[in-house]
């Protein structure tokens, strides 16, 4: 069998059919018929079906009755009754700003339609805000300054009418494969496309451009304003359109008359040469197109980082058109979702305004309520802090990981540690928020939910349901009716069971397009029926639209018009600003984050599937090879990193992605993998004024060499992937023993837990028995070389001739030979006498595969580099390897590859 949802990963919105036997979910395709992909999916996406296993859910209820004693299994009406009870005690004592809701860009719309009406509707605050607030808060506020809502104005049929397009602080080769997969076909149709990349690395996106600007973190603005400043001197700014459709441009130009390329060629790190190409390309091309992400919005001047760069497309009047446009690429699956229903603090539902009487009435009458509160309510930075504070007393968290992800991470643990009663709504069970739950809600995940999801280009989704959730988690919508229910009679509102009355999902689905009637994301037209029958579409989709048999509008303002108070964009002149925090002599380098290809956010679904660790296996600081030689550091050695507010140990790598000065680390490593949170633990919580959107991509930073002299290395293989992760669960504990610690998973038919250590002093001989115990390295039939004046042990374990388990404590140089003979089942029996050998150099017979590059054909970097050094170009490897020819999220790595130069 098979059902039709989309997957939950990036905001691409990518559809999927979902394989399984009514009982479990066995495999997972790309759907042909979704717009969003038409059949294609990442490696994150086609490894799905894989994540989809009971051993890592949260299966029950789970409540800690007594602070420090452990949870213990409850019935789902002790649980609630317990919430709604502890709850309603801080609202009737301390008032309803005491409580607070933090929820997610991967609820689905109805989820999120609940949380909203439960807390702004029920329990009078506007205390609910969203893990969106991390990453496209700040887009929202420069759509609405600049155009007047929070619309996306493009869709990605546009990629295919560009003639330039330029892509800013993204890197949608491994953030949005799918989508970057049809900028690749486009460019590969229309020869004369100029792609141009503004990004401090030069990543596989900005590798596979035109003109790479490498402008120095933070100088967004100086580079655009300079942009502007070349069409206007050069006359390629349409001077009609800003006359009939805009206003402010005056004041702008004036701002922008004394940023000259030279000017921001100084500010920026780049060459002025380059910004006059950039801009004449943009303002030559009759259509251009830019998209952007967390590289402009999570900014303190992220809001105004968006304006500036809607601004060159209001100049040239490139909006409204085919292959035109401002096009902010979504980090999460629902964030539109949620910003649809109001689901942050300082909005209302239908995007409406949360200062305006008028809209604060239309939405509860729409409730049925007397009214809603008109303070906004606090922001995710703000809301942790209050936290800290002791101002919010009870925090629901629902489908998200503060404790991995939020800015100033140990700030954020400590809130979490004090706060009075924390309930976390979830699908996994060992989050790193986990430890900090007095009481967890087993939710349902991908696969067992029904609901809707919008993406990046407006485009809303039906997601049905293949299976029903297991043991005993419920869909969100369900756990937060349950719940408002149970509260409201506590709290003197009984007219809570009318209000959540719901009989199922689609009439939660129902009232969210009522309240669109006559807005800008109008979906009155939208029905589950409709979607099953004509597919997912885009807003807006009035019912007269649907009436007069039109589809789902994918193009915005091609009239001219914009929903702001004069019907005209505004330019907005924008705050020449660089980061908060500046580097000095003590924290001397540039440190920005991202994502990798193969991980998701704080990895609580991703790394669950050991094939996903094959392109990168350990958290890591990527610097230049000439900073590492400054430093006298080698690649592959364990580094102190340091900020004003933390440090962390994490093993250096050298990357001429990485510009002189600047380091950067994957957002996705934490307390799971790590023995430190990652790298969250450095960054600052200094918030944008205007959508107070941290700035999670910026920190100044120091490295010094970590002396950690005392190393080990633990690997055991596991008859299946399932038994790997929980083995991987019970070495979770011991990370925080040591100085530096990590885990991962390996292998791909054969899964294998990896576990790295380095420490200040010799590992006391009672925790290596203690390991070797966990991993079945203790008994007799396990083989041991011990030489202690060298300060080495070690223990291997063969079963049929293969290796299934090693130890090796103060020598580990064997590691990366022995895991692939592991995880391989190669035969020991030639190798078998360099296993314990006193210093473990690999023999010429164990040269290995190397670093994967094509997950999904399973193709290593050294086969690749093999080819091309026989002569393969592109097509000759994809026709001998395979590489490249799946999902496609290898491709740029691959040209990448082609084109370096030969060593």
């Amino acid at each position: 069998m098979q059902t039709r949802a989309t997957c939950p990963y990036c905001g691409v919105g990518c559809g999927v059919l979902i394989e399984h036997d009514g009982e479990r979910i066995t495999g997972v395709r790309g759907d042909p018929a979704h717009p969003a992909n038409f059949g294609r999916l990442c490696t994150k996406g086609s490894t799905l079906h894989l994540t989809a296993r009971p051993q890592t859910r949260l299966l029950y209820p789970e409540l800690r009755r007594t602070r420090g004693e452990p949870r213990q299994r409850v019935g789902w009406d002790e649980a609630i009754a317990t919430a709604a009870n502890r709850f309603a005690e801080v609202i009737n004592t301390h008032g309803p700003d005491a409580v607070a809701f933090y929820i997610s860009g991967q609820l689905l719309t109805e989820d999120y339609y609940v949380f909203n009406k439960a807390m702004k509707g029920l329990i009078g605050s506007n205390n609910v805000d969203t893990n969106s607030r991390l990453c496209m808060s700040s887009a929202v506020a420069a759509y609405k300054q600049t155009l007047g809502a929070d619309a996306p104005p493009c869709a990605y049929e546009d990629f295919d009418h560009a003639d330039c397009i330029l892509i800013a602080g993204a890197n949608p080769a491994y953030a949005h494969p799918v989508a970057f997969r049809r900028i690749e076909d486009a460019r590969k149709a229309r020869p004369h496309m100029k792609l141009i990349v503004v990004d401090p690395r030069r990543t596989d996106t900005a590798a596979s451009a035109d003109l790479h600007l490498a402008i120095l973190p933070g100088t967004d603005i100086w580079l655009y304003n300079a942009m502007l400043h070349v069409l206007l001197r050069e006359g390629l700014v349409d001077a009609a359109f800003i006359a009939a459709h805009t206003e402010g441009f005056d004041a702008l130009r004036t701002h922008v008359d004394t940023i000259t390329p030279a000017v921001a060629a100084g500010a920026c790190g780049v060459a002025e040469a380059d910004i006059v190409t950039a801009a004449r390309w943009w303002g030559q091309s009759p259509a251009a197109l830019s998209l952007w992400c967390q590289g402009l919005n999570q900014s303190t001047h992220g809001t105004h980082n968006g304006a500036a760069l809607i601004a060159l497309s209001l100049a040239t009047g490139k909006i409204g058109k085919p292959g035109c446009g401002p096009f902010s690429l979504t980090g999460q699956p629902n964030a539109m979702g949620g910003r649809e229903v109001g689901g942050l603090a300082n909005l209302l539902s239908a995007h409406r305004d949360l200062a305006n009487p008028a809209h604060r009435e239309e939405v509860a009458r729409l409730w049925g309520v007397d009214s809603v509160p008109a303070t906004p309510g606090l922001t995710a930075v703000e809301l942790f802090q209050a936290v800290r504070e002791g101002r919010i007393k009870a925090l629901w968290i629902a489908c998200t990981n503060p404790a991995q992800s939020m800015p100033e991470l140990e700030r954020v643990r400590e809130a979490l540690q004090c706060c009075d009663f924390v309930v976390l709504q979830e699908a996994f069970r060992s989050t790193e928020t986990a430890a900090f739950a007095d009481l967890m809600l087993p939710a349902a995940t991908w696969g067992e939910k029904e609901g809707t999801v919008t993406n990046s280009e407006r485009r809303v989704s039906h997601v049905r349901r293949a299976l029903p959730p297991p043991a005993e988690a419920r869909p969100d919508w369900r756990i937060v009716c349950d719940f408002a229910r149970a509260l409201g009679p506590l709290i003197g509102k009984p007219h809570a069971a009318h209000m959540f009355a719901y009989d199922g999902v689609e009439a939660i689905f129902a009232e969210h397009v009522a309240s669109t009637a006559g807005r800008d994301l109008d979906i009155t037209g939208l029905d589950y029926a409709l979607l099953d029958s004509a597919g997912p579409q885009q807003w807006p989709l009035t019912a007269a639209m649907r009436a007069a048999g039109e589809v789902g509008r994918g193009r915005l303002y091609a009239d001219g018009h914009f929903p702001t108070a004069s019907g005209r964009a505004r330019f907005v002149v924008p705050v020449q600003a660089s980061t908060a925090e500046q580097v000095d002599a003590r924290y001397p380098l540039h440190l920005t984050t991202g994502r990798l290809r193969d991980q998701w956010h704080g990895m609580s679904r991703t790394g669950k599937v050991a094939r996903l660790y094959s392109h990168v296996d350990e958290a890591r600081i990527d610097l230049n090879p000439a900073d590492l030689q400054a430093y006298g550091v080698h690649s592959g050695e364990l580094l102190r990193v340091s900020s004003r507010r933390g440090e962390l140990v994490l093993r250096a790598h050298a990357s001429e992605e990485v510009g002189r000065g600047q380091a950067f680390v994957a957002m996705h490593w934490g307390r799971n993998v790590l023995d430190s949170g990652g790298i969250n633990v450095l960054v600052g919580g200094d918030v944008d004024p205007f959508s107070r959107q941290p700035e999670l991509k910026h920190s100044a930073i120091a490295i010094e060499r970590a002396e950690l002299p005392w190393q080990m290395l633990l690997m055991r293989v596991e008859r299946d992937e399932c038994a790997a992760i929980e083995q991987a669960e019970s070495l979770v504990p011991w990370l925080e023993r040591f100085a530096y610690a990590s885990l991962a998973l390996a292998g791909r038919d054969t899964a294998a837990v990896v576990m790295r250590v380095a420490h200040d002093q010799p590992i006391p001989p009672a925790w290596l028995a203690e390991l070797d115990a966990l991993l079945g390295l203790d008994d007799d039939c396990v083989l041991s070389f011990e030489d202690r004046r060298r300060g080495i042990s070690k223990r291997a374990r063969i079963e049929n001739e293969c290796l299934v388990g090693v130890r090796l404590a103060g020598d580990t140089v064997a590691g990366a030979w022995l895991r692939e003979l592991m995880v391989e089942a190669q035969s020991t029996a030639e190798l078998r006498r360099w296993l314990l050998a006193p210093l473990s150099v690999p023999p010429a017979a164990a040269a290995g595969r190397g670093r994967i590059v094509c997950n999904c054909l399973n193709v290593s970097e050294n086969e690749i580099a093999a080819a091309i050094g026989a002569g393969a170009d592109l097509d000759a490897l994809q026709a001998k390897l395979g590489c490249g020819t799946s999902c496609g999220s290898c491709v740029p790595e691959i040209r990448r590859m082609l084109t370096a130069p030969v060593r």
